[in-house]
């Protein structure tokens, strides 16, 4: 399978899983509110969603996939050497879970104080916070067996599996909002279940697709071996930069909770759409480059390791620079179809807007670290992305107090692309200074003509926009339809710019889309 059919089917999956989240967050509000119920929830939903971020999906596959790769496919290795080096991290992985969630199990009622210390004087809404929070916390040890499958399907170059495991998630949540019929706290309490039930759903699915690609693992004594200590030296500096992550994300609810009314939710909803290009084009990459990467740089050829990298970033370029320019083109326009309706008002939708514009600016900055990122990790480097991502984390921290003074909480979205910039072109630096990358003179070459596409295309947009805004201010139907319009406009027009300026042909763009289907 090719890179791009593969970025292909994963972001194509990826879209579906995003679009059904959509629509997860509508029935939640619909059956949950945003009272007490919905917030026992939404905390009982961020403790294993935390540690799955810190360890499971992050460290781990970063460093699990590269040397699951070598063992596959560098001389003298196998199909058998790679499936005992799973085995092992298996092994490993597996009783350590479950002392994870039997010490939370347990414990639960002294941890919440620490997670939501705002519960404490409610005795009902910390009862049902620990409770809910019981109810979703095995889904920490099922989604990381699920990420250890991944990274064994991701390694053999078999990513559809393991990019529709997420849509099961989202399935699980709705069928169980659909289904229910009694008051909200019996809504919330089947809800946080039916994570649980998710992850046994998503890890049930990913086992037999291991089996069918021969790859089916057997449970063995636990033993510290040496592919098992050098998994857990590659994946401590990616936890740590997780962790220091995760800190920089409380700081900005910390922050933004210092701002007037409002400010967290104009950030949270402009960061709702920013995610949907960033969630599917940059998971995309991400997942299909690091083990492409790694085989080719298992094999000893760098040179197409790097003319990889170049066309990843090639495709990464062309989905995201239009998005983002599109997204700073008519921000009102689609937070207002999006949401504005009942409680949320125009006054909110401008807000809104203004942090979308901010979030959006560096868009293209999120998706090239997801490209840059994976030419540190496929050589065993992990420490320094995540030293580079510190440095930016304190950028961002920094930012974050001197511009939050001016612009509020659209400061707090402007300083967070900023550091994204940053990130990125250390990255770019450092891998350039090294040896192990450069830009070539297809890829300079193309992305200045895709800018420039991207950028007559917003004008485009912007222009439709204004000329349908009295359909785009009236009943939802109309809203729709004028904003799907304005969308295929920017999609056509964007496609024969890209043709006419020679940033990517209508032949290739044909063969783009052919690679999604």
């Amino acid at each position: 399978m090719s890179l791009l059919k593969t970025i292909s089917t994963i972001g194509g999956l990826t879209l579906i899983s995003r679009i059904m989240g959509f629509a997860r967050d509508i029935l939640m509000a619909a059956f949950l509110g945003a009272g007490l119920v919905a917030d026992c929830f939404f905390v009982a939903f961020k403790l294993p969603n935390f540690f799955r971020r810190l360890f499971a999906e992050g460290a781990f596959s970063s460093a699990f996939v590269p040397i699951f790769v070598q063992n596959l496919r560098s001389e003298g290795g196998n199909e058998l050497q790679a499936k005992g080096f799973a085995e092992e991290a298996l092994a490993v992985l597996l009783p350590t879970l479950i002392l994870v969630v039997a010490v939370f199990q347990i414990f639960m009622p002294w941890i919440m104080p620490a997670l939501a210390p705002g519960f404490t004087d409610d005795a009902e809404k910390f009862n049902l916070a620990v409770d809910f929070t019981r109810n979703t916390f095995p889904y920490l040890l099922l989604i990381s067996l699920v990420s250890l499958l991944s990274g064994v399907l991701n390694g053999l170059k078999r990513f559809a599996a393991a990019a529709a495991a997420p849509i099961f998630l989202n399935m699980t949540l709705i069928t169980s909002l659909l289904l229910y019929n009694g008051s909200e706290v019996e809504a919330g309490r089947a809800l946080s279940i039916a994570v649980s039930v998710a992850g046994v759903v998503q890890f049930l699915w990913l086992v037999v697709a291991v089996k069918r690609a021969g790859m089916g693992l057997a449970i063995r004594m636990p033993k510290l071996t040496p592919r098992v200590r050098e998994l857990g030296r590659v994946m401590l500096p990616v936890a740590l930069g997780a962790g220091a992550m995760q800190i920089s994300l409380v700081l900005d609810v910390i922050l933004a909770s210092l701002l007037d009314d409002g400010a967290l939710s104009y950030l949270f909803y402009a960061d709702r759409l920013n995610q949907l290009p960033l969630g599917v084009i940059g998971v995309a990459v991400g997942t299909a480059l690091l083990p492409t990467l790694s085989g080719l740089l298992a094999e000893n050829t760098p040179e197409k390791a790097a003319y990889q990298q170049n066309r990843a970033m090639e495709a990464a370029m062309f989905l995201t620079v239009p998005a983002a320019f599109a997204l700073m083109a008519i921000p009102d326009v689609l937070i207002g179809v999006m949401f504005e309706r009942g409680n949320f008002t125009a006054t909110d939708t401008g807000q809104t807007a203004l942090a979308l514009v901010a979030y959006a600016a560096g868009l293209p900055a999120y998706v090239l670290i997801k490209v840059l990122a994976p030419g540190f990790f496929a050589r065993k480097d992990t420490k320094t992305p995540v030293r580079i991502g510190m440095i930016a984390l304190l950028v961002n921290l920094v930012l974050n107090i001197i511009l939050m003074q001016f612009l509020g909480h659209v400061g707090l979205a402007l300083a967070t692309a900023i550091a994204a910039w940053m990130n990125c072109s250390l990255l770019y630096i450092t891998l350039r200074k090294n040896g192990y990358f450069q830009l070539d003179a297809r890829m300079k070459s193309r992305g200045v003509r895709m800018v420039l596409a991207a950028l007559i295309m917003a004008v485009v947009v912007s222009y439709l926009s204004h000329i349908l805004a009295t359909p785009l201010a009236g009943s939802l139907s109309h809203k729709i339809w004028s904003l799907l319009a304005v969308v295929v406009a920017g999609k056509v027009s964007y496609a024969i710019l890209c043709h006419i300026t020679g940033a990517m042909t209508l032949s290739e763009i044909k063969n783009f889309k052919r690679a999604k289907s």
